[in-house]
């Protein structure tokens, strides 16, 4: 029943792609998204206000994933800090800068995380304070099963070489944005 829903919104979505006999979008294919662009050039606070609303739908869809897995005793942005420290082995400092954390919240995650036996903390042998963290079995199993429904919705989306390269210039597009933001704020503009 999802995978139907899913593919029925891509196809609506590729309706909206149809353009009329003079190169422009046909008034009935259009899917307004923002409606308070104003066709001038996107502002700023039109691409946060955007990511927010991304976020806030793959949070809701990772949620529902984690349901049909039986995993309720974690939230998602637990299994983002489960994917931002991957196959390796880090030091919780390294987990703050790799996942810009703040270091009260990854600390109560952590926490949990341990506690519920998805990540693994060994303490450093030189400095008793600073730990290791990795992920455990479960917390792989666990990364591996989510990894598998991101390839259903992997295919719904990138269908062909130019979908996958649309998508490709869109993750540079968010990665150079992260930059611009985040050296206007440690250097100003």
């Amino acid at each position: 029943m999802t995978r139907e829903l899913l593919q029925a919104a891509v196809e609506v979505e590729e309706s909206a792609r149809i353009y009329s006999s003079n190169g422009s979008p046909s008034s009935s294919s259009v899917i307004t998204v923002v409606t308070e662009h104003d066709g001038g050039h996107v502002t700023h606070f039109e691409l946060a206000r955007t990511i927010e609303r991304v976020n806030r739908r793959f949070t809701d869809l990772l949620r529902i994933e984690m349901g049909k897995l039986g995993v309720g005793d974690i939230g998602p942005a637990q299994v983002m800090v489960l994917f931002t420290i991957g196959n390796g082995e880090l030091s919780v400092r390294d987990l703050l800068d790799k996942g810009h954390y703040l270091g009260s919240n990854v600390s109560y995650y952590l926490k949990q995380l341990v506690d519920l036996g998805y990540i693994d903390r060994v303490a450093s042998q030189r400095d008793r304070r600073s730990a290791r963290i990795s992920l455990s079995p479960k917390g792989h199993d666990l990364c591996n099963a989510l990894r598998t429904a991101d390839d259903t919705y992997h295919r719904l989306l990138v269908r062909d070489e130019v979908e996958s390269r649309e998508l490709d210039n869109a993750y540079r597009l968010l990665q150079k944005l992260e930059l611009v933001w985040t050296n206007a704020t440690r250097y100003g503009v």
